[in-house]
């Protein structure tokens, strides 16, 4: 039998929960804001004013403690998101993590087996598997539409939508890279899901930093973190590469914070031998072939009445109330996190890296 309310502790109470987690959260009926927890008490005091929060930490492992929470909200810099979820499976807790899933395979590995041994529910946010345009895109490939999936691209580049320059997103030692893990988490995992999960054998990739001058900014995506004038940037601002997996198939990838593009865009292209998908800035567009003549079809999308994240944690709170099984799983998440640490790697060293 479900619980009739399940008790959630926020840990970070920064941009990502202010304009994304907290909105989603406070819609579900069966969930209760109980503990916030933020190194700033100030921005901790701020979301319990909001959202009516009864206690208030700045110490995770005072909230960890806190015995009535059910499930926690991760919403640290990169570098927390394994230790605090390993703290917060040990204390018995079910475990929503914003991406990326770690900034090491190890970490990604450490919290992938804390979840098996506890056996308590840890989903990280891939909300874009959420969209209604990925939705359709599933079911359309496993109905076999696409015939075989044999390669793919895919993106997000911004002209000038550097995050919280100067920040813990700027700094490689709490972000664990730029637009590549940030990024590149989000269209890489919704391509490699699409395409049925394969397993990654090989990248090659290559970084850039070329923008960490600039002040400009075009892009509402920038406003998350906190700008410092004074602070650091040692990461990319522009990566690229390929990978290859186990079935043969391909991935083209390119992810910048800074580029010199005529627009902001989002994509994934998926070719497969019956059709091929082409999904741009929130558009699907489906090729094929009919009665000898190649076709452009618009499918009819029915959007969903709240966001991707929304529906993120609603899938969340169903599995941890057993209603549904988790479309996420942990090992998913260690595979995702080798890619993206081979490709720093193969940028490094200007080689090939082998999974």
């Amino acid at each position: 039998m479900s619980k009739q309310k399940l008790k959630l502790g926020i840990i970070g109470a920064g941009g990502i929960f202010k304009y994304v987690h907290g909105p989603a959260w406070a819609q579900h009926p069966e969930v209760e804001f109980t503990a916030v927890c933020d190194v700033n008490r100030e921005r901790a005091e701020e979301a319990a004013k909001q959202y009516n929060i009864p206690h208030v930490y700045t110490d995770y492992r005072d909230l960890l403690a806190h015995d009535e929470i059910d499930i926690v909200d991760i919403c640290t810099p990169n570098l927390y998101h394994s230790p605090y979820t390993v703290a917060a499976l040990e204390a018995g807790k079910h475990v929503l993590c914003e991406k990326p899933d770690a900034v090491s395979p190890e970490e990604a590995v450490k919290m992938a087996e804390t979840a098996e041994r506890t056996g308590k529910t840890l989903i990280v946010m891939r909300n874009n598997r959420f969209s209604a345009a990925a939705r359709y895109m599933k079911k359309f490939i496993e109905q076999g539409h696409m015939g075989e999936i044999y390669t793919g691209r895919c993106g997000w580049l911004r002209r000038r939508g550097i995050p919280g320059k100067g920040g813990w997103f700027t700094t490689k030692e709490l972000s664990g890279g730029g637009p590549l893990i940030d990024l590149g988490v989000h269209f890489i995992d919704l391509a490699v899901w699409l395409m049925g999960n394969p397993r990654p054998v090989s990248v090659v990739g290559a970084t850039y930093t070329k923008f960490a001058d600039t002040d400009i900014s075009d892009s509402e995506h920038s406003r998350f973190g906190e700008k410092q004038d004074q602070g650091t940037f040692d990461v990319e601002d522009l990566a690229t590469g390929f990978i290859r997996f186990d079935n043969g198939v391909s991935l083209q990838i390119e992810f910048s914070w800074a580029s010199n593009v005529e627009e902001e865009v989002t994509f994934y292209e998926l070719r497969g031998t019956k059709a091929g998908a082409n999904f741009r800035n929130g558009q699907l567009k489906l090729i094929t072939e009919v009665e000898g003549k190649m076709w452009n079809v618009n499918p009819e999308l029915h959007t969903h009445h709240v966001g991707d994240h929304a529906n993120n944690i609603n899938h969340f709170v169903d599995v941890v109330q057993g209603r549904t099984q988790p479309i996420f799983t942990p090992q998913q998440g260690v595979e995702m996190i080798k890619i993206l640490s081979a490709i720093y790697e193969s940028a490094r060293t200007g080689r090939e890296v082998r999974l």
